[in-house]
């Protein structure tokens, strides 16, 4: 389908705010960050129609100059990860250095691939993956070679721009990934320049919500980096990506279908639009993978701790995420129907209180645990993650020249089961997923007509 060719690397530093302090800082990791170190880094993209008064070339020095304009109110991610040795043990300590040295900005080119190469098939070509820096690195792995801990790339297509932005997870979720991406975004549209005003709210550093359960810095109990990660998977089972959407009406038929079906139940609850949706998805998962009635398996959402625990302000910088898990065999989940499923995946979200979240930060630093797709596979290979949010602003990145067309991500955390959500381009409450799966289940899930009944065309 074409190569990508990378023109120039550079490293971007943060445009010069009364936002940065005069001495480098240093912010220490929480629990919800640390737990994140171990996995690949976050990797988004979307697709951009080609400026149409500048010739199809982009202006890539403003991209660059806004780029530096949205790392100066995220000045922290200019910054380098850090590993010390605690006073009087053998323990680590991984902070956020705010050195200022940069993020990583590349210019590339892909000139044979269209966005029809990207978007007009459901299965998702490889080359997008080549669309993404710092791929296939773990968030560790920053500590390790002083690597950059965000980094954007801008590849021109034939007929359309790329600009994916790759993050460390380590130093934040997908709440403060958008909102950079937001922030940028805007300030390219708005022209960059020092009386810029941006709509988007600072961002907060600020780690005091965690009061008294949880002293930060928190000493990890390795000898060596090394040992946080533990056995390293280079190679991962092969899997296919398709994205799939689904119209604001559709999604709202199963919304209404679901809680239809649990209304004589005695529950009490309300599922919502989401709920819905991946239970319709993790009934045709099953069904794919051709899972026995008895076989256990798993579904994992990520539920958001803002506004769930109290004191994290909405524009906190840094990781508040958590997982919630609904379990179930095959058989109930495909036989009982769509309600049942979406019921389960409710009460798994419900059950992450802020109580038991509060109570998690605390025994963390006892027995910490680090998240890896890899070991969710091995652990429960017939199990479903879903991360994101279809709230999160994805078309109204416009950086001068059009809204997006489309939006992907890359290569990092792909594995059976993966699942990512977006709000649809029509929004409205239309959605769509991307779903990482064995080939041969995802060639049946696609073949599945209860499963692609809801879905639409529409990109």
């Amino acid at each position: 389908m074409g190569d990508v060719r990378i023109l120039s690397r550079r490293m971007v530093r943060p445009e010069p705010t009364s936002l940065r302090p005069l001495e480098p800082e240093t912010i220490h990791l929480t629990p919800w960050d640390l737990k994140n170190i171990t996995v690949e880094h976050i990797q988004k993209g979307i697709l951009l129609p080609k400026p149409p008064t500048t010739g199809g070339h982009v202006d890539v020095e403003r991209l660059a100059s806004s780029f530096a304009g949205a790392i100066g109110r995220f000045y922290p991610y200019a910054g380098r990860l850090v590993v010390a040795v605690a006073p009087q043990s053998q323990s680590l300590i991984i902070s956020l250095r705010c050195s200022g040295e940069g993020a990583e900005f590349i210019h590339a080119m892909a000139p044979a691939v269209t966005i029809a190469d990207v978007t007009a098939s459901p299965v998702v070509p490889r080359v997008v993956s080549s669309f993404f820096p710092l791929d296939r690195l773990l968030g560790v792995d920053a500590a390790a070679g002083s690597r950059p801990v965000l980094a954007a790339q801008v590849t021109e297509l034939a007929d359309g721009v790329f600009i994916a932005v790759s993050m460390n997870h380590g130093i934040a979720d997908g709440t403060t990934f958008w909102q950079l991406f937001n922030t940028w975004s805007e300030l390219s549209r708005a022209g960059a320049g020092d009386n810029v005003i941006n709509s988007m709210p600072l961002p907060v550093f600020d780690r005091s919500f965690l009061g008294s359960c949880c002293a930060v810095p928190i000493p990890l109990p390795f000898g060596k980096l090394g040992d946080v990660v533990g056995q390293r998977v280079h190679l991962f089972p092969p899997v296919q990506e398709c994205f799939i959407h689904f119209s604001a009406a559709s999604v709202k038929e199963l919304k209404a279908k679901a809680n239809a079906e649990m209304s004589g139940s005695g529950t009490g609850s309300t599922i919502s639009s989401l709920q819905a949706l991946l239970a319709h998805l993790w009934r045709a998962v099953c069904r794919a993978r051709q899972l026995s009635p008895d076989q256990e398996t798993a579904y994992i959402v990520l539920v958001g701790f803002r506004g769930r625990v109290g004191g994290i302000p909405a524009s906190y910088a840094g990781n508040a995420v958590g997982n919630a898990t609904a379990k179930s065999t095959a058989g109930d989940i495909v036989g009982k129907g769509l309600g049942w499923a979406a019921w389960l995946l409710n009460r798994a979200v419900a059950s992450c209180d802020e109580a038991s979240t509060r109570d998690k930060l605390a025994s963390w630093p006892q027995e910490p645990s680090f998240n890896c797709l890899p070991g969710f596979v091995a652990a429960v290979p017939t199990g479903t993650f879903t991360g994101s949010s279809p709230r999160f602003d994805v078309y109204g990145n416009d950086f001068g020249w059009g809204a997006p067309v489309a939006v992907r991500s890359g290569s990092g955390n792909k594995v059976d089961g993966k699942v990512t959500v977006y709000a649809g381009r029509a929004g409205g409450g239309s959605m769509a997923l991307e779903v990482c799966l064995a080939p041969e289940a995802l060639a049946r899930l696609v073949a599945d007509g209860e499963f692609m009944s809801a879905t639409s065309t529409v990109e």
